[in-house]
């Protein structure tokens, strides 16, 4: 607590005003005591008494006046020092010094619920880093460690008392607080190996800046995303390959059959052609659907380069020559420009593209391609008249088609293109009229490469 200060100044102008205001009193009555018809024992006890009043009179005034301000100095420097718990007592509700006594204690209190609920907020963060499997180190300025949990520890393996204070260069992170502030990446450990998603942010304590790095094990996750995907794509070649060879395997021995009875006569050449043609077309189609698979696992990493979203729009439009594309360029922001690989983004509309004049042409309905922009990304929506989605739930499943001559490629390569820009591909039905909409969202400020993919 602060030391008591004794403030002669203060203490002194407040006794010497009350002597000084009560002097003339005193000295007239003094005289007048003196001057008058009294007895000499009247005159001596009133001598004594009215000064005693006098004096009494100053140190009371020091004492309602200066001791209350002592004591406001005693309660304000426990606050400073962080002591909620005194309160100031004795104040007089309806005078000056009464009415701050009280303000005072009413800041001691609302002070003493804000510490509470932030010691209680930070008990509760505390026990939630703790218990969370997410690594997490907050870097000062001077890149020091001033933060890390459990799981931040053990990967490191170290303890979080023995991490605190020392640098990012010693724990072996210093290069995590540079370069890209989100990737992945395959790193080793003293805790642990695996594949991690690192994300990198900043924030600042008592003024000062410093950074978050958090790191997550993507191991277990992408292992079941790959397990998930190499049974999808197991499903569908065995289902495509066993739907090719099952009537080559038919026709061969048929064929080998009639060759060994050397019944190739005028009459049952017909039947031999005919089964060599459907071993022809069978091993044409799985010989396809290998090509298509090839194609889209090959996906070259893009090669951004400026671009008219405008330009790119209308391109694609000419190129549909079923029906007429309804192109609407947006009442504003219609020279937008975007870093993406050409090719591929039309590679990725002249597929939706396809799909939307597929669905009208069944209804007779139309077609419609427009873009805007905001802040972050470039819109481009194509809408189409025809039926609807059905089956959303496998639309960008590799190879599943509701068209007898599909693919079931085209919508999967043009999400993998659109993702590869670092946007996004969704599509839904539309709600004011029948028909479906595709939306792609491509970051406005550069298309950042978010995906290689291996030749």
């Amino acid at each position: 607590m602060t030391p008591r200060r004794h403030y002669r100044g203060l203490e002194h102008a407040v006794v010497r005003n009350v002597l000084l205001g009560g002097l003339p009193a005193v000295a007239v009555a003094l005289w007048l005591l003196w001057t008058s018809d009294v007895s000499t024992e009247v005159r001596w006890t009133l001598s004594l008494v009215l000064p005693s009043f006098w004096i009494g009179a100053a140190i009371s005034a020091y004492s309602r006046t200066v001791r209350p301000l002592q004591l406001l100095q005693n309660l304000l420097g426990a606050l400073r020092e962080g002591d909620y718990s005194l309160r100031g007592v004795g104040a007089h509700a309806g005078d000056l010094l009464g009415d701050v006594m009280a303000e005072v204690n009413e800041l001691g209190e609302t002070l003493h619920r804000q510490r509470l609920a932030a010691v209680e907020a930070t008990a509760l963060l505390s026990n939630v880093l703790a218990e969370i499997d997410v690594a997490i180190f907050a870097f000062d300025a001077d890149d020091e460690l001033r933060l890390v949990n459990r799981a931040g520890a053990s990967l490191v393996g170290s303890t979080p008392e023995d991490l605190i204070g020392r640098t990012a260069e010693d724990i072996g992170l210093a290069e995590y607080l540079e370069g890209p502030p989100a990737r992945t990446l395959d790193q080793a450990f003293p805790g642990a190996t695996g594949r991690w998603e690192m994300r990198r942010s900043e924030f600042r304590q008592d003024g000062r800046p410093h950074r978050l790095i958090v790191l997550g094990d993507v191991t277990r996750a992408l292992r079941e995303e790959e397990k998930l995907a190499w049974q999808r794509i197991v499903r569908v070649l065995s289902h495509e390959i066993n739907n090719s060879l099952a009537p080559i395997q038919s026709i061969a021995r048929s064929v080998r059959r009639i060759l060994e009875k050397e019944l190739v006569q005028s009459d049952r050449v017909a039947d031999v052609e005919e089964g060599l043609d459907v071993i022809a077309n069978r091993s044409e189609a799985l010989a396809k659907l290998m090509s298509e698979y090839a194609r889209l696992a090959r996906m070259p990493a893009p090669k951004p380069k400026p671009m008219q979203v405008a330009s790119l729009v209308e391109g694609v439009a000419e190129l549909e020559t079923r029906l007429e594309v309804a192109v609407r360029p947006p009442q504003y922001g219609s020279d937008v420009v975007i870093q993406a690989d050409r090719a591929q983004l039309e590679q990725a509309l002249i597929n939706l593209l396809r799909n939307a004049a597929d669905a009208s042409l069944e209804t007779g309905g139309g077609v419609s391609i427009t873009w805007r922009s905001d802040a972050r990304y470039v819109i481009i929506t194509i809408e189409d008249e025809g039926k609807g989605l059905d089956a959303t739930a496998n639309l960008f499943v590799p190879f599943f088609t509701t068209k007898p001559t599909g693919s079931g490629i085209g919508l999967a390569l043009s999400r993998q293109i659109v993702e590869a820009h670092g946007g996004s591909l969704q599509l839904e039905n539309r709600r004011d009229r029948r028909g479906a909409r595709a939306t792609i969202r491509l970051p406005r400020e550069g298309s950042t490469v978010q995906a290689t993919y291996s030749d």
